[in-house]
């Protein structure tokens, strides 16, 4: 499943999710009538921050840019966490 279908299943705006037990407050946004998806997400009570942006290129192709840190991170992340509650 490609990340952009992942990111489809969860609302625009904000959101908590659980990734390895601990909660997040995560944010969705999408912009270029949807060629481009911003996402981050914080963990509540500690440090860990995950951020990217994902865009659709014109031959339907995903192209992910994570935000200073790994893209294994990133994708994990995705690919991991359950929403918990939205705003």
């Amino acid at each position: 499943m490609s990340l952009r279908s992942i990111l489809a299943e969860f609302p625009e705006g904000y959101f908590e999710v659980i990734f390895e037990g601990r909660r997040y407050r995560a944010g969705k946004a999408g912009f270029a009538g949807g060629r481009s998806l911003k996402f981050e997400a914080t963990e509540l009570g500690g440090t860990d921050h995950v951020s990217l942006n994902l865009y659709r290129l014109e031959d339907g192709r995903e192209l992910l840019k994570p935000c200073e840190m790994p893209a294994e991170k990133v994708e994990r992340f995705i690919r991991s966490m359950r929403l918990v509650a939205a705003d």
